[in-house]
């Protein structure tokens, strides 16, 4: 059953916390996937506790064990990229698989892969309609071609289903991305993650090259999620004053969204290295491009985008065309919800620009969350500048953030479900 919470916070607006981030979801499911190919020979450690990644894990430590049905029904629920790594990985087995999801994630296209899959050699069809899932996998992948183009620009959770298999493949892949590239870091992360498994990789221009070689001896270690670093970013800059240690955080990492760091240097808030983390501390704003391309970093959209609304800035934004095939139409989603506070989020031509003009605080405010756990969290720092904002099915956050309520309780904030 969903339920819903107010979030509020009283008194002076100063925050002084230290916070211990769940781990990278992005990294965690990258790194079960290798693991699970390599069968042992490569460890996952620091595993985040998101829902997204707990199925994922049950998921492949079943498909370990030997099933008596010919068919196996493997369910991700919500779990988009578990939809995407496991749609490559199952192919890769000798078993016929349904590969099956949420009445959202039937919603959410598949076409992409499984068209480049296909050509690679893959039996799959769909159960429903064409593109969607539920997908009928008829697994053993022996791939006779080893060259596959795909487009770039809708997902990259994509390509790295694809890289991520690369080495499995008889004859190994070469991979010609089309079109432009969205959210390249996470491209990054995956081959970087292929290293450290000891996968070599050449990459030149729209082209990438992984030989068939074998996985070496190496445990692959999760670092924090710096998604969910950036809701404390929000907090931060919207608060009076703000020293917030987030611990274990590294300077130098392989997730895109670190990039918070940079962007949120224009709304207020300095980064300060330490040797347990980082430090969030209040600042002057600094001046900020009319312009933000968010296109590496499209999982930070939401909570920028209220940020900058919360501190009446008129900005535009670009790269957010992907947010619409996410757990929800995000887009659209930010623009409803942005209107209960007087600020509109208009679209022309791919550039989306915001108007505070208009921007108002009632006394509560109800957010909508349709199903999304960045919609929770982005809008709960609005309970720094409204009395009372419900939040509803709260618990959303479980996706990727399971104790989002909890830090913010340690921080300060009340959080009383209803």
């Amino acid at each position: 059953m969903k339920t819903n919470a107010v979030v509020s916070f009283k008194g002076l607006k100063e925050i002084k916390a230290v916070i211990n981030l769940t781990g990278s979801k992005s990294e965690s499911n990258r790194a079960l996937i290798i693991a699970a190919l390599s069968k042992g020979t490569v460890k996952a450690e620091n595993l985040s506790d998101a829902a997204d990644t707990v199925v994922l894990n049950q998921i492949l430590t079943d498909l370990a064990h030997p099933s008596a049905t010919e068919r196996r029904t493997v369910n991700v629920g919500h779990a988009g990229t578990a939809m995407r790594f496991l749609t490559a990985f199952l192919s890769t087995l000798p078993q016929q698989f349904t590969l099956t999801g949420s009445k959202r994630m039937q919603e959410r296209p598949i076409g992409i892969l499984v068209d480049a899959l296909k050509s690679l050699g893959a039996d799959i069809s769909y159960e429903k309609n064409e593109g969607y899932p539920p997908l009928l996998i008829n697994g053993g992948l022996n791939a006779t071609l080893s060259e596959v183009s795909i487009k770039g620009n809708v997902s990259s959770q994509y390509l790295s289903a694809l890289l991520i298999i690369a080495p499995t493949l008889p004859n190994g892949l070469l991979l010609h991305i089309l079109g432009g590239l969205t959210s390249r870091p996470y491209l990054e992360m995956t081959l970087n993650m292929l290293a450290t498994a000891g996968v070599t990789h050449k990459w030149e221009e729209d082209t990438i090259r992984i030989e068939h070689q074998e996985y070496q001896p190496s445990v692959l270690t999760v670092e924090p999620d710096w998604s969910a670093a950036s809701y404390w970013y929000s907090i931060a800059a919207l608060v009076i004053q703000a020293d917030i240690t987030l611990t274990n955080l590294k300077e130098e990492s392989l997730q895109g969204d670190s990039q918070i760091q940079q962007i949120m240097s224009h709304l207020g808030v300095n980064t300060l290295r330490a040797d347990h983390g980082i430090q969030l501390i209040s600042a002057a704003d600094a001046p900020l491009a009319e312009v933000m391309n968010l296109k590496d970093c499209p999982d930070l959209a939401q909570t920028i985008i209220v940020c900058a609304a919360v501190k009446k800035l008129n900005l535009s934004f670009t790269g957010l065309e992907t947010l619409k095939i996410k757990e929800t139409n995000r887009v659209l989603a930010l623009q409803t919800e942005l209107a209960k506070i007087g600020v509109t989020l208009t679209e022309d031509n791919e550039v989306y620009t915001l108007n505070c003009d208009q921007l108002v605080f009632p006394e509560k405010v109800t957010i909508s969350t349709y199903d999304d756990h960045r919609m929770a969290m982005a809008f709960a720092p609005l309970s720094l500048v409204i009395k009372e904002v419900e939040i509803e099915d709260y618990q959303v956050v479980e996706k990727s953030y399971p104790d989002f309520w909890k830090d913010l309780q340690k921080a300060g904030f009340t959080v009383e479900e209803i």
